[in-house]
């Protein structure tokens, strides 16, 4: 979903809580990332796999300057031969630790299984971050949460998503890092070549 499709989503949805509590938990997101440099494992259920909230932060990550908001994608089921960015299982999940950040995306209650890696990583001290379709063992797992019952009367988890991923990549100014890059100095050097002359007046 492109910026001018997310702003028109935002003024239909105005007056109701969700841009605002997507914008704060896009805040909460990443405020967890940012000090740690990145280590954002992304996670679904064994039913659904979050693929547009991975590539959405993939894109935020790359347009708002901020790699850490580049995720993982942690993934129930990996099938032999598939690429490197395909083939993280669930397993990861084992050596999360502090300064790690688990974004776990579930519209339906995740298993047993699932929920004891959760914790797990809690415990060793990542940050747990939920979307989620209600359920009150994420939520208690959970750092911080955003939920989206089922039958939601304005929109979906889905679309929440969107809320979310474009929310992170806006939430205050990229932090600069280091010398400027090449392309950042001719950007520069373009703008003062092509400004009007200065006034003599």
């Amino acid at each position: 979903m492109d910026a001018v499709r997310v702003a028109l989503l935002r003024e239909v949805l105005a007056g109701t809580q969700w841009p605002g509590d997507a914008r704060r938990f896009a805040g909460a997101l990443r405020r967890s990332v940012m000090p740690a440099g990145g280590s954002l494992l992304l996670v679904g259920t064994e039913q659904y796999e979050p693929w547009h909230m991975a590539a959405h932060l993939v894109d935020e990550a790359a347009w708002s300057g901020l790699p850490e908001l580049a995720p993982t994608l942690v993934r129930h089921h990996v099938r032999p031969g598939e690429p490197p960015h395909l083939s993280v299982g669930l397993s990861r999940l084992e050596a999360a630790r502090r300064g790690h950040t688990l974004l776990v995306v579930a519209p339906e209650r995740p298993g047993e299984g699932l929920l004891e890696r959760v914790h797990d990583a809690r415990r060793a001290g990542a940050t747990v971050l939920s979307l989620d379709g209600g359920d009150p063992d994420l939520g208690t797992l959970a750092h911080d949460a955003l939920s989206v019952p089922r039958g939601a009367a304005e929109l979906d988890l889905d679309t929440v998503q969107h809320l979310v991923s474009a929310a992170a990549g806006e939430n205050g100014l990229p932090v600069q890092r280091g010398p400027r890059r090449l392309r950042d100095r001719l950007a520069r050097l373009a703008d003062q070549l092509t400004a009007p002359p200065p006034s003599r007046w």
